[in-house]
C-alpha cells in the first residue's frame, strides 16, 4: 500500500523516503559512468521512474562494483533540482544479509538538516498476505 507523501517522521525525512524506495520495481536503471570513491570503484546508476506515483523522478545511484553495496543516492524532483541525499553507512549482518545500519538522509533544501536512521536488529517474519489489504491496514 503506497503511503501518503505527507507523512513524516521525526526530523525532515519523508516516509517516502523510507518505505517508498522500491528501486528494483519503480525505477528504470541506467549505468552513467564507473567512479572512484575512497579508493573503491562504483557503479553511477541513473534511476529514472516508471511512473509518476513515486516520490523521486530520477535517483543517482553509487554502488559499489566489487560487491553491489550502495554508498549513496541523491534524490530529485520532476523539474531536476535535488532534493535530498542518502549515505549507506556501516555494514553489518541483519536478517541474514550485510546490510547498511546508519542511513544519513541530509535535506538538499534546507541547509544543514539532517536525518539520521540507525539500524540494530531486523526480524524475518512470515506475515500472511492478508496483512497487505487495504480493510487490514486500516483496522491498524
Amino acid at each position: 500500500m503506497r503511503l501518503s507523501l505527507s507523512q513524516r517522521l521525526t526530523g525532515q525525512v519523508a516516509n517516502g523516503d523510507i518505505a517508498r524506495a522500491n528501486f528494483s520495481g519503480d525505477y528504470t536503471p541506467k549505468v552513467l559512468r564507473t567512479e572512484p570513491i575512497d579508493g573503491n570503484e562504483h557503479y553511477v546508476l541513473e534511476l529514472t521512474a516508471v511512473e509518476r506515483s513515486v516520490t523521486y523522478s530520477r535517483v543517482l545511484y553509487w554502488v559499489r562494483k566489487s560487491n553491489s553495496q550502495p554508498h549513496k543516492a541523491e534524490f530529485f524532483s520532476v523539474s531536476g533540482r535535488l532534493l535530498k541525499t542518502a549515505r549507506y553507512e556501516e555494514f553489518k549482518t541483519l536478517g541474514g544479509r550485510v546490510r547498511p545500519t546508519r542511513l544519513v538522509l541530509r535535506d538538499a533544501l534546507r541547509e544543514g538538516e539532517e536525518s539520521v536512521m540507525l539500524y540494530s536488529e531486523m526480524k524475518l517474519r512470515d506475515l500472511p498476505a492478508r496483512m497487505f489489504s487495504k480493510d487490514y491496514l486500516q483496522r491498524l
